[in-house]
């Protein structure tokens, strides 16, 4: 989809809208006509969520009676008693979903049409838009590295409207604070919760500390990590002279963005791109990545249409 500018700055049509300031109560309106109008119309009317559908627990095998369901047919225990068996199910109705906001000052930052925080806001809009209904309850951990909100998992549109207020304007932690991602996903692993849905949105830079407590979380719940991104995180412009900064320790560089210095910028970017799929990937977590440069609703659309497909045995 090309950018289609707005009328009011000359923005592309798909760019999230400002959500911060005086400007966040119109922004926030905006964001959930966009969700709402646009998501619902690109999956074509059909509510395509983030996991498979009402969940279920196996529960007991008993023998098989006239009139039940053969597809729920228990073979390894009709093979082992030769009489034949079906395994019963234990409806879980209510899905709970729990979304980790990474909101650290490598957040804070953007080149494109937005800010890396402002997907962040609009990814915790799509996953509420997409698990609501049904008695569905959604709760957060909000996290800037310097303060950390918890909002109990809730039902309904005033709620989902509250949290993602409560993602916007969560206040910006000071420069050379760091977030710490591990220590955020451990907090929701610890007290065990209810199975249902996590999803971890970060940018991931740094180290990959947070691999192993995302393990653990998955043995319990179904993942979704969103990585968000900007241009600048993966490639360095060709200027001359520019100052790298790191927002969460303070640290800054003057270098000489030469050809060689870009080049393996780009290598390095790549690797640890690679590293966060890889990690992702094994704790058994979908893997979304949202730009600050691309059109965010799209890419949500593609990557819940692809987890439909995988989920009826097509390729995705």
């Amino acid at each position: 989809m090309g950018p289609i500018n707005d009328d009011k700055g000359g923005r592309p049509g798909w760019a999230p809208p400002v959500l911060r300031g005086d400007r966040l109560e119109a922004g926030l309106r905006t964001l959930e006509l966009d969700v709402r109008r646009r998501l619902d119309g690109l999956l074509q009317g059909n509510h395509l969520g983030l996991v498979p559908g009402p969940g279920s627990e196996p529960g007991e095998a008993r023998p098989y009676q006239p009139g039940d369901d053969v597809r729920r047919m228990d073979w390894a225990v009709t093979a082992r008693t030769t009489t034949p068996h079906i395994r019963e199910s234990i409806a879980d109705r209510e899905l709970e979903t729990w979304v980790v906001a990474d909101l650290s000052a490598s957040l804070d930052f953007g080149t494109a049409v937005c800010e890396k925080r402002d997907l962040v806001v609009c990814a915790v809009a799509a996953v509420a838009h997409l698990t609501r209904g049904g008695g569905n309850r959604i709760g957060a951990l909000l996290s800037n590295g310097a303060e950390t909100v918890r909002l109990p998992p809730r039902g309904g549109l005033a709620h989902a409207r509250n949290l993602i207020r409560k993602v916007a304007e969560l206040p910006r932690a000071a420069e050379g604070t760091r977030g710490d991602l591990a220590q955020l996903i451990e907090q929701l692993r610890r007290p065990p919760r209810r199975r249902g849905l996590a999803v971890v949105i970060s940018d991931f830079l740094g180290d990959t500390n947070w691999e192993r407590p995302l393990r653990a979380l998955s043995a319990r719940h179904d993942l979704v990590g969103i990585e968000v991104l900007d241009p600048r995180d993966v490639d360095l412009p060709e200027v001359g002279t520019v100052v790298l900064a790191d927002p969460e320790t303070g640290k800054q560089r003057e270098v000489n963005a030469s050809a060689l210095l870009r080049k393996e910028f780009a290598a390095a970017a790549h690797a640890h791109r690679t590293e966060v799929a890889r990690a992702l990937r094994q704790a058994g977590a979908g893997h979304l990545v949202l730009r600050t440069d691309s059109d965010w609703i799209a890419d949500v659309v593609r990557f819940v249409v692809a987890r439909k497909r995988g989920w009826s045995g097509a390729a995705s």
